[in-house]
């Protein structure tokens, strides 16, 4: 992996901040990074779904009539 000498300075001074060395600096971000995706991807699935089928009104209504919420 090649990094420019600013990111490579940067790199180098978080790592020593986190008490790490650069490679698993570097693996924790990307690991970080590549959920974040994840995520994303998956929120841009249902935000589709919900777009192509919207949420029906009434069936929270429907839910709630045959709930069985806990006495208090």
């Amino acid at each position: 992996m090649v990094l420019d000498s600013e990111l490579l300075h940067a790199t180098n001074g978080a790592a020593k901040r986190e008490r790490v060395n650069r490679s698993a600096l570097v693996r924790r971000a990307l690991r970080e990074h590549l959920k974040r995706l994840e995520r994303q991807e998956l929120e841009a699935r249902d935000r589709r779904g919900y777009q192509q089928r919207p949420d029906d009104p009434d069936e929270a209504a429907r839910w709630e009539r045959i709930a069985v919420w806990p006495e208090r």
